[in-house]
């Protein structure tokens, strides 16, 4: 069953394939990123989640299918130009450099070219909540340093920022990717096991966060193992097994499928 064929999104994937060493590990995925909501995309290890999420962001080529943004066809668009597009994202494996301050680190999501188009204060002047006023004439340089701030403060970060990322934690180091993806102010934001190193008090953090970025106008993905943050933040999901869609629906429907508990 190809249960992922729920319309239009801002971001959305259409018959995805993806091989690995001729396995189909993404096989023929139609997946809709909703803008304002957090959709949940969830299965067992090796269900091809992560690799979906390379699709989606332009880190591989699909073998198939398409992806949009805006229903505008980016499947050959390297993952620099969606970037620049507004689609943001974190990963499995903490991606951060580790020669660089946490303040640096977060600078390099904040210098990326400004999406546009999108509405909302995701679109316009800084991360969620921030103060940035729509319209406001702010130079380049001064535009960088508040959305740096902005997102260390969002995350709680800003006792950090001078401090080498490669003296900190994982937990902080996912803290410091998540700041660094938001800081420049993403349309879709692209999450792949956040919860992962965080203790009660990050994940309750994070939840607070992700659920504000989806209020101020974007569309989130959240790949997750912790159902209880899924259930709390999710209001649709996909449920991958075998690179495939197997059901998807709204979140409490899909968790109760006794098809979806056999998973785990």
């Amino acid at each position: 069953m190809n249960g992922g064929r729920t319309g239009p999104g801002l971001l959305a994937g259409r018959g995805v394939l993806r091989r690995l060493g001729g396995v189909a590990v993404v096989d023929g995925v139609d997946l809709a990123v909703r803008p304002g909501r957090v959709t949940a995309l969830v299965g067992p290890n090796g269900a091809g989640k992560s690799v979906l999420l390379d699709c989606l962001s332009g880190l591989a080529r699909p073998d198939g299918g398409r992806i949009l943004l805006d229903e505008r066809d980016i499947t050959r668009a390297p993952c620099h130009r969606r970037a620049r597009l507004g689609v943001a994202r974190t990963f499995q494996q903490v991606a951060v450099f580790p020669e660089l301050t946490v303040a640096e680190n977060v600078q390099v999501g904040a210098e990326q070219p400004r999406p546009t188009g999108a509405g909302g204060t995701m679109a316009g002047g800084g991360p969620p909540g921030g103060d940035a006023v729509p319209g406001a004439a702010v130079p380049a340089a001064v535009a960088v340093r508040q959305r740096v701030a902005g997102s260390l403060h969002l995350l709680g970060l800003t006792p950090l920022a001078a401090r080498p990322a490669g003296d900190l934690p994982l937990g902080v180091l996912r803290l410091v990717e998540l700041a660094r993806a938001l800081a420049g102010s993403p349309r879709v934001l692209l999450v792949d096991e956040v919860s992962v190193g965080l203790d009660a008090g990050q994940v309750a953090w994070v939840a607070r966060v992700l659920a504000l970025v989806a209020r101020e106008g974007a569309g989130v993905l959240l790949v997750e193992h912790d159902l209880g943050l899924v259930s709390r933040l999710a209001e649709l999901a996909y449920v991958l097994d075998g690179g495939r869609v197997v059901t998807a629906g709204p979140i409490e429907r899909v968790l109760s499928d006794q098809r979806v508990r056999r998973l785990w």
